[in-house]
């Protein structure tokens, strides 16, 4: 199949494991999309250091032109976040329209 156009895709919910850590330490941060067919599927994050301390974080899509079976399945995928410095840390996940899923990070 051949990738026809990629779009947003918004974050239904976003997993953190432990929201204290210490600096220079690595974590995951899971999303979690959902995708209305089978034709549809992640393609990348868009990562944007606002400040020092804020994070937005945005999911694209890929859409291919192969036959599709529809029906709506749960993407799982994940970012490596490892803190240079030491503070707290807010991350704002695009949740469709003007929406955002804040999650916030202590880093010590």
């Amino acid at each position: 199949h051949t990738i026809e156009s990629i779009g947003k895709i918004k974050i239904d919910s976003v997993k953190i494991v432990n929201d204290t850590m210490d600096v220079f330490v690595m974590q995951s941060i899971k999303t979690y999309s959902t995708y209305p067919s089978h034709c549809e599927g992640f393609y990348g994050y868009d990562y944007v250091y606002n400040t020092n301390l804020e994070r937005t974080v945005t999911s694209y899509k890929y859409i291919t032109n192969g036959l599709c079976t529809q029906g709506n399945y749960v993407g799982a995928n994940q970012i490596n976040f490892s803190p240079q410095k030491k503070g707290t840390y807010t991350f704002k996940f695009w949740n469709g329209g003007n929406n955002w899923i804040t999650k916030t990070i202590v880093v010590e």
